[in-house]
């Protein structure tokens, strides 16, 4: 017989479908919810992506209740103000999840790690079970971009990291690559519940005319990146690439919003860059339209040895929009776009190989078309959201 249970999650960027944003946690909640599970969700009221706030305090959204803590909300300012704004929320999180009653597991998502301490107390309250997710190895990410550098800090994140693992019922991951790193800190019971996506999301034959109509795109072979403009991201190689393309039928389009937009932007008025298209960031359930109007899609990360552990949500959906991949990432999602057939490699931090590959997709759009495919039905054999659920579940209820 199934166990039907109440689940907390705490998790500061949170989106729900209507909203820009990573949304495996509001796709997961959904799907519990019709299994028969209640599902609240404690969140920030501002947007992670775009810096704007939420009005209400109290929704519901396929079944989820979504409960908005109050936050520092000029997180976008610095790392000092984003500090700030984590740990508002850890708080403010914290009171008001004393408030949920009967909850079987408290579900903590990190990053930021801080909200895993709020899950972590509320369970422990409350004499449920501690679920400790690791969506990004922090502090080690951190450290490596040259965000945290303080030495005393350094310590202290890494003992908070070595005492959740510890303390966590059962933590999971969402990358393979993570798997070494969180056991050797402590972590006894880690299970892979890797992203994905939703396939009934996109349609992999739509050609995106709308968007390409209204974003002055007709003709054009489009390399569309679509997330966060950060630190991490690159895209100051993505610029250089532009620069180096002699093609006037290429367009690069970087959809999104981040800390380094402002600064991209001024760089490429710098560059005289006429075929490059930034965008805002657009809602998840937007998101289909927008990729459908790509021709090619690009995933970026700064080459630093620790993102080769990662799975970067981006891929799955540009899979599941039956668009091919230029990847400039190392590591296991290499792998996986490998085994897909679904994309072309380029060595991350270079410019030049970047042009070069887009240049060469853009030279056999049937070939790219055929990736594209590849992808989707890669995807849908391995990394449908759906299936992810099945096994997600069967921890939750174990």
């Amino acid at each position: 017989m199934q166990v039907i249970m109440h689940i907390l999650i705490i998790h500061q960027a949170f989106a729900s479908l209507n909203e820009p944003g990573g949304t495996r946690h509001h796709e997961f909640a959904r799907l519990l919810v019709e299994r028969g599970h209640t599902v609240t969700v404690i969140a920030s009221p501002i947007s992670y992506i775009t810096g704007n706030e939420t009005i209400q305090s109290h929704e519901e959204s396929g079944g989820v209740t979504i409960l908005r803590a109050k936050v520092y909300s000029a997180h976008h300012k610095s790392f000092i103000h984003r500090i700030l704004a984590f740990f508002s929320f850890m708080l403010s999180s914290f009171w008001i999840g004393l408030g949920v009653k009967n909850v079987d597991v408290v579900w903590g998502t990190s990053p930021p790690i801080f909200q895993g301490v709020t899950a972590w107390a509320l369970a422990r309250v409350k004499g449920a079970k501690f679920l400790f997710e690791v969506r990004d190895l922090w502090p080690q990410f951190a450290i490596a971009v040259g965000v945290l550098k303080n030495p005393v800090l350094i310590v202290l994140s890494e003992w908070l990291e070595r005492f959740l693992y510890a303390r966590a019922d059962q933590v999971i991951i969402n990358s393979p690559g993570f798997s070494g790193p969180v056991t050797s800190r402590g972590a006894k019971r880690v299970e892979l519940i890797p992203n994905g996506a939703d396939p009934s999301m996109f349609n992999p034959n739509d050609a995106g005319a709308a968007f390409r109509e209204s974003n002055n795109l007709k003709n054009k072979f489009v390399v569309l990146y679509a997330g966060a403009h950060g630190m991490s991201n690159d895209l100051t190689v993505v610029l250089e690439s532009a620069r180096l393309l002699d093609d006037k039928n290429i367009q690069i389009v970087l959809l999104g919003d981040g800390k380094e937009k402002s600064a991209l932007m001024a760089q490429a008025r710098e560059m005289n860059l006429t075929n490059v298209t930034f965008l805002p960031s657009v809602r998840k359930n937007e998101m289909a339209t927008a990729l459908a109007g790509a021709d090619a899609c690009i995933a970026i990360l700064k080459p630093l040895d620790e993102y080769k552990t990662t799975y970067p949500n981006k891929v799955f959906d540009y899979m599941a929009a039956g668009r091919p991949v230029i990847l400039a990432i190392d590591g296991v999602i290499r792998a996986v776009v490998d085994a897909a057939g679904c994309g072309l490699f380029s060595q991350p931090g270079n410019a030049v190989e970047l042009a070069r590959v887009i240049r060469e997709l853009a030279k056999d759009k049937t070939r790219a078309r055929e990736m594209g495919l590849k992808g989707r039905k890669y995807l849908e054999e391995n990394f449908s959201r759906a299936a992810l659920v099945e096994k997600l579940a069967g921890i939750l209820e174990g």
